[in-house]
């Protein structure tokens, strides 16, 4: 008895150290869709198999509402471990010092070496390298071939105004739209790229550090938004739109138009034969010149994390060549190693519009100003809020113009001030 009882006890102490041994990630993904999630789970638990004193929580937060939520759980000291990190929100948690330098981990990881440059510079945008990408989004528009026909339109459009001529033709079809219209979270993209078109450049600031938002031509582009919007050419609900919302828009056959990222391409691809529809460029402006954004989003530790090392070894296993080529191709992004793009999956027609903005010289991309700190505050919030008033007809769109402009000058002012 005494011999069992022994056993007994030695064997719980054993299951005592095996539990506190182990170690629990935190790991929350802001971006989320359930394709994502699925994709996500797939990589975490072949990590975890391979790491087996170490577990994965993923917390997933809806995108719409992802920037609040996550700050109000890193200021509640609910503070994930790893994150994912989209550009826009980089410099503001880079900013407060709560981000862990991942350039020596990279040093000494397998892989380091092969990712692209782009990647690095990309990752290290607010001043280190505090995330390593998993991909970049790169603005085109895809186009309903049917709708198009049925409306009398011949060929795609290749301007602004062609674009919103179509627009109009379509939107006279019966219960039928132009352009989906992203008036709801993410939508800073639209805005930004319309003002651009309209105004003939993609600087957002003066030498001075004045913004150009409220100059003419952005106004110009962003009116050309509110009236796309007013005339009828979008959806009256579109006011509130997101990514799942206008995704739909496009696949339904609710409206002609759809700019997006290669995320979309999946959803799409999947309810929509690929004879019904294509990718081409964004419509140049009256410059010649169209401004396609592109934007990122990775992987970021925050330093309040006990388990530095097992939080590298998590994001290096999302950010392996095998895992973010099955990444890249089931969430829809531009993959980050050397010699990716060589994989055939990248070199078919679905993804033509994409490569033309990227060899061709009217297009020229364009990259948020994530440096500033602020800057994920504007997109998330104040762009968010002041557009859907302009939308509504609450504002005019110099009125915007004008707050986005003294808003972004100032933030301009304060990061040039800590150089």
């Amino acid at each position: 008895m005494k011999k069992l009882l022994a056993g007994m006890t030695a064997a719980a102490v054993l299951m005592g150290s095996a539990s506190y041994a182990e170690t629990t990630l935190k790991l929350v993904e802001v971006i989320t869709s359930p394709e994502r999630t699925e994709v996500l789970q797939g990589i975490v638990n072949e990590f975890e198999a391979n790491n087996p004193d170490v577990a994965v929580e993923i917390v997933s937060l809806p995108w719409g509402s992802a920037f609040e939520k996550l700050a109000t759980m890193v200021a509640g000291g609910d503070i994930p471990d790893v994150v994912e990190m989209p550009d826009t929100w980089q410099a503001l948690y880079a900013g407060s010092d709560q981000l862990v330098s991942l350039k020596d981990h990279v040093a000494g990881w397998d892989h380091g070496a092969t990712l692209t440059d782009k990647t690095v510079a990309m990752g290290s945008q607010a001043g280190d390298l505090y995330m390593i990408p998993y991909g970049f989004y790169l603005r085109a528009m895809f186009y309903n071939k049917k709708l198009l026909a049925e409306a009398g339109i011949d060929t795609p459009p290749t301007t602004m105004e062609e674009f919103k001529a179509a627009s109009a033709a379509v939107s006279e079809l019966d219960g039928k739209y132009g352009y989906c219209l992203r008036g709801g979270p993410g939508g800073t993209n639209g805005w930004i790229m319309f003002a651009a078109a309209m105004n003939g450049t993609n600087e957002f600031f003066t030498e001075d550090g004045v913004s150009r938002i409220n100059e003419p031509g952005s106004v110009e582009g962003i009116q050309f938004m509110i009236d796309m919007y007013q005339n009828g050419y979008a959806p009256k609900d579109s006011v509130s739109w997101g990514f799942n919302e206008i995704v739909a828009g496009f696949y339904s056959g609710t409206c002609a138009f759809l700019d997006q990222d290669p995320d979309a391409l999946i959803a799409i691809a999947e309810r929509m034969p690929a004879e019904d529809f294509a990718v081409i460029p964004m419509p140049v402006g009256p410059s010649g010149k169209a401004f396609p954004t592109i934007g990122f989003a990775g992987w970021s530790i925050f330093n309040a994390t006990e388990h530095e090392e097992e939080a590298f070894d998590l994001v290096a296993a999302l950010s392996s060549p095998e895992a973010n080529a099955t990444w890249a191709k089931r969430v829809g992004v531009i993959p980050i190693h050397k010699g990716a793009d060589q994989d055939p999956h990248f070199q078919t027609d679905q993804f033509k519009g994409w490569f033309e903005e990227l060899n061709g010289e009217q297009y020229v991309p364009t990259t948020m100003p994530t440096n500033l700190e602020q800057w994920g505050y504007f997109g998330s919030t104040l762009l968010l809020e002041t557009s859907q008033e302009a939308l509504l007809g609450q504002r005019s769109a110099q009125d915007v113009a004008d707050e986005w402009a003294e808003f972004l000058t100032d933030e301009h002012a304060k990061w040039k001030a800590n150089q």
